[in-house]
């Protein structure tokens, strides 16, 4: 794997009256990419998501992660602990409680500002914006394919796709008509938190309304891919979900389609 020398920092997206805190990584040198949002899990922009963002930057473009309980917990962050393996029992209570709280219009509303502000950044193709998501994040993902301004999406193990839209009437499936650009979805066989109907159910949608799009499916759980800019390190620093088989394979997949779109 090739990688390029990179630029991190803390930043805000303005939203009106919101700033929204949010990590950014870029290359180190002047030029022109193509952008990717990076969604995060239940648990905050961690050190997870911010490894994943570093890790898309070290492959040429702009990434962002923006954090999307900014109204409901703002600097919420709670990372995974090796020695215990996994997150604590109260990480993931809190995690979901603010999960639970948020709301369509307002997701949509940060991602919407999230794309104005790589747009304002002078190496950023503004024509050229992606996004990568996982559980939450990969539902937020799929919402954010149905904008006109995104090209690619990567939509790992989106929970809840087909049941729910955070308050709205209608499940987030029901919306994918107005997916405009190139879709990946990725799903474990052995996931406890989504389902093989519900994945059958999104690429069935996806067939049915002629979006571009590709379905991976691995023998694997929820959060296969949790660790993989990990791989270099010993096995306990992994996360237990992490599959050694499916992730590579899924990250190769990641890079096709956002070097074929972005």
């Amino acid at each position: 794997m090739t990688y390029i020398e990179i630029n991190t920092t803390h930043v805000k997206v303005p939203n009106n009256d919101l700033q929204i805190d949010a990590y950014l990584a870029q290359p180190a040198f002047s030029g022109s990419f193509g952008a990717v949002i990076v969604f995060q899990e239940i648990f905050g922009v961690n050190s997870n998501i911010r490894d994943i963002t570093e890790l898309i930057a070290q492959q040429g473009y702009v990434a962002v992660a923006p954090a999307m309980y900014q109204r409901i917990a703002p600097g919420f962050d709670v990372g995974y602990d090796p020695v215990n393996a996994g997150y604590s029992q109260e990480a993931y209570r809190q995690g979901l409680l603010y999960y639970q709280q948020v709301k369509y219009q307002e997701i949509l509303s940060d991602i919407q500002a999230t794309i104005a502000y790589l747009k304002t950044l002078p190496n950023v193709k503004a024509d050229c914006i992606g996004t990568i998501g996982f559980c939450f994040g990969g539902h937020v993902a799929y919402m954010a394919a149905t904008l006109p301004h995104i090209k690619a999406t990567a939509s790992f193990y989106g929970g809840g796709i087909t049941t729910n839209c955070y308050g709205e009437d209608t499940p987030t499936v029901n919306r994918t008509s107005e997916i405009k650009g190139t879709i990946y979805a990725f799903f474990g066989t052995r996931d406890s938190l989504v389902s093989q109907e519900e994945n059958e159910k999104i690429e069935a949608e996806l067939i049915k309304q002629n979006i571009n799009h590709r379905v991976f499916r691995y023998d694997a759980g929820h959060g296969f891919f949790h660790g993989f800019f990990k791989e270099q390190y010993p096995l306990i620093e992994q996360h237990p979900s992490y599959n050694p088989e499916a992730a590579p394979d899924a990250w190769k997949h990641v890079l096709e389609l956002f070097q074929n779109n972005l």
